[in-house]
């Protein structure tokens, strides 16, 4: 058994200070039972807790650390940055470079705008949306998350024709009612509330690969057919890639499943670690924003230069420097390479851990993105994931983490691999599925 006294000590004064010890609900591990570890050390593709302890890390700050932590050059760009001022609230040179990068990128973004968080991206995205459109609602998928603004925290009604209910306190039913909430991979349920709701819906906005139910892919033909259901019925399609995008190719999941969305959110890489959010598109509809539209979005810090710069470094390094000379497919990228190999032996060992120890588990992956399920169903959909054993997660999680793996502390959680785990973590990390997994 691992000892982490000091992390309890801290977590007992935080209760006082901060709701629930946290400063966002999962970190709580009441998905898990247990107290949650504190970090004060990160470095490649594992963290220390204040009481010493290391793990090797699958969640890499929900994201960002593609490269593994404190990447050197990251931590450079950032030294850099911040000697000559960490915030202007003035342009700066560094917004100009991140734009190009992700318009050079991904083909769909013509213009992009900044922001400081996801949230905040996909809030934005929609009220764009909604403006361009001069429509008010809009269609999501349960299981898909896209930030907390309010039009966003809503659950589905009781059939596939009814309005979203508020899924959180706070959250008035006004709001949730231009909320359609449908079942992702599903076409008749998307079919029937365009039909009910003619001329009436703004867009969709889905991630293309949803990862926070876990982690499902879409159906062969799935994005597709969203794609053409919007063109046909003059809404625009948003994709949500603040957790895909430039994690599963250089241009994002858009990329490797070939599919051009209206609007694109972005968020985690672009930052480097740093607080940061973005949403592009098609020039006309970017048009729309102030100061050039009527559509209004603002924020004191976008584009902020440690955030830039942290950003910039973590991307150059990802697609090569002469990204905007060049933009590069992920199978030219030999990062890319390293997480789709790193990826597809996680993916194998947990199999087989999980055949031999004669426990049901559905691993599903994306490139660096996983989630394993214990269920022997498959997962395609939310209703899919809440099949899965949460007490056997439970047990799963608190074994491997007392063997010194990090895995996200909640079954609907994705995590990621980054290009700074090696053959011997993962060895390690399969060894120590295995005898979890025998337990049970």
């Amino acid at each position: 058994m691992i000892l982490r006294a000091k992390s309890e000590a801290l977590f007992a004064e935080a209760l006082d200070y901060i709701p629930g010890g946290v400063n966002s609900p999962v970190r709580a591990f009441r998905a898990v039972g247990g107290k949650p570890f504190f970090v004060n050390k990160a470095k490649g593709c594992r963290v220390w807790d204040v009481d010493g302890n290391d793990y090797i890390d699958y969640v890499g700050t929900w994201g960002p650390a593609i490269l593994g932590h404190a990447h050197p050059k990251i931590i450079a760009a950032v030294k850099t940055a911040a000697d000559h001022g960490t915030s202007f609230g003035i342009p700066n040179p560094f917004e100009v470079t991140m734009a190009k990068l992700i318009c050079s990128l991904v083909p769909s973004v013509a213009k992009v705008r900044m922001t400081n968080s996801g949230t905040e991206a996909c809030m934005s995205a929609i009220r764009l949306a909604r403006g361009f459109t001069k429509r008010d609602k809009i269609i999501k998928f349960d299981g898909c998350y896209h930030g907390h603004g309010d039009s966003l925290l809503v659950k589905a009604g009781s059939g596939a024709l009814t309005f979203g209910n508020p899924d959180s306190a706070g959250v008035p039913a006004d709001f949730a009612k231009h909320t359609i909430v449908l079942p992702f991979n599903e076409t008749e349920p998307v079919k029937a509330a365009f039909a009910a709701n003619k001329n009436e819906i703004a867009c969709i906005i889905v991630e293309p690969v949803p990862g926070n139910a876990g982690l499902y892919l879409p159906k062969p033909g799935y994005l597709e057919f969203l794609r053409k259901i919007t063109q046909e019925n003059g809404a625009l399609l948003i994709f949500d890639e603040v957790m895909t995008g430039f994690r599963l190719a250089p241009g994002g999941a858009q990329e490797r499943f070939g599919i051009t969305p209206d609007i694109s959110t972005f968020g985690k890489i672009i930052g480097g670690g740093l607080p940061v959010g973005a949403f592009g598109g098609r020039a006309d509809i970017m048009d729309h924003l102030a100061p050039l539209g009527p559509v209004y979005q603002a924020g004191t810090l976008s584009g902020n230069p440690l955030a830039m710069a942290a950003g910039i470094a973590n991307m150059q390094e990802l697609v090569g420097r002469n990204v905007l000379i060049a933009p590069r497919r992920a199978e030219d990228c030999p990062p890319y390479r390293r997480l789709e190999l790193l990826g597809a032996r996680l993916e194998a060992g947990m199999k087989d851990a999980a055949k031999s120890a004669g426990v049901p588990v559905t691993f599903n992956r994306c490139g660096s993105m996983f989630c394993g399920y214990f269920t022997g169903e498959p997962v395609w959909n939310l209703a899919d994931a809440m099949k899965s054993d949460r007490e056997r997660f439970k047990k799963f999680f608190h074994g491997m983490l007392d063997a010194g793996v990090y895995l996200a502390p909640s079954q609907f959680e994705a995590g990621f691999i980054s290009t700074a785990h090696s053959e011997a973590d993962l060895e390690w990390t399969l060894k120590a599925a295995a005898g979890v997994m025998k337990t049970f």
